[in-house]
């Protein structure tokens, strides 16, 4: 399970499914329970999952879930054992199932049990500021802090050793052993997922989490957003500057430094020992390797393989870039 936190309301018939993204009229031979809505990569037996780019070949051909939203012309990259359900938009239809099946992952209220640190159990084992809350769900280890104006809401552990500044808001997190969070911080909220509609946008479900692993700083005024249907994860000893914007579901590897105002879109996989200039930008789903350097203000729009050293708009190799702008 990717989020602890939210709540599974399954299962549910499968037909009961097909009627939400109108397949109804489809013929299929069988009507199982269908036990959860996951991503191609940790999906299982009757559960359900979706392929809607080419890009994901590789995790479409090895998933174990028992049905797939996708595309007429993907769907012979999945596996036999795997029912194909074509349908018109895949990610339109799998933000409805997962709104079925996740249903408090939708909005992002403010959190009404939050109560004063005061008056819970962490009241004598935390450092804290003034006016400070904390939610239900809310494990606190060893030796921690947190600044004036802060809310720790509902479903959040963090570890021991951790510094959380001021007016800072974390939510659906794991937080683990000695992270630095400096002010202004919002973590784990809802990503930017939506689908445009001239009366109503359609919100997309994000029932992932944020996971900051040991020894990370965030800096001031930075927003990581929450997974919508992985996590989103800051690897061991990475460090991010002011204001930087990690969307939903990035991945950072361990030992990353990213300068202040970077943008990274969603569902972009950093590797290890990566450097990012500040005002850099990194377009959604793309794999950035190893030892990757990307100077200031680059624009980057498509993968980089390891060892490389890019700049520009859009971001090319680092001496090509130094030739066209002597």
């Amino acid at each position: 399970m990717i989020n602890p936190f939210f709540k599974n309301c399954g299962p549910f018939r499968f037909s009961e499914l097909l009627k939400i993204i109108k397949l109804e009229n489809a013929k299929f031979q069988h009507d199982i329970e269908v036990l959860d809505i996951k991503d191609l990569i940790s999906s299982n037996k009757n559960e359900i999952t979706f392929y809607h780019s080419k890009k994901y070949k590789d995790a479409a051909n090895k998933t174990k879930a028992s049905f797939c939203l996708t595309y007429d012309s993907l769907k012979n990259d999945l596996p036999k054992k795997c029912v194909p359900l074509i349908v018109e938009n895949v990610l339109f239809s799998i933000s409805l199932l997962t709104a079925k099946f996740y249903p408090s992952s939708v909005d992002d209220k403010f959190d009404n049990t939050a109560k004063l640190i005061d008056e819970t159990v962490h009241k004598n084992r935390v450092q804290f500021g003034k006016n400070v809350l904390i939610g239900e769900n809310v494990s606190i280890g060893e030796n921690c802090s947190i600044g004036h104006n802060s809310i720790i809401e509902k479903n959040v552990k963090i570890g021991s050793n951790c510094s959380i500044g001021s007016n800072v808001i974390i939510r659906n997190c794991l937080i683990q052993n000695n992270i630095k969070i400096l002010d202004n911080c919002v973590i784990g909220k809802h990503g930017f997922g939506f689908f445009p509609n001239k009366d109503n946008n359609l919100r997309y479900p994000h029932i992932g989490i944020v996971v900051i692993e040991d020894n990370c700083e965030i800096g001031c005024g930075s927003t990581i957003d929450r997974g919508s249907m992985s996590n989103t994860v800051i690897g061991k000893n990475t460090y991010l500057d002011n204001q930087i914007h990690i969307a939903h579901n990035v991945k950072i590897g361990k030992n990353s430094i990213i300068a202040g105002q970077v943008g990274i879109a969603g569902s972009s996989v950093l590797g290890e020992n990566v450097k990012i200039g500040g005002q850099a930008g990194i377009s959604g789903h793309l794999k950035i390797g190893n030892n990757v350097e990307i100077g200031g203000g680059s624009g980057v729009i498509k993968d980089i393989p390891d060892n490389s050293k890019v700049m520009g708009y859009p971001a090319k190799n680092f001496r090509d870039f130094l030739k066209e702008n002597r």
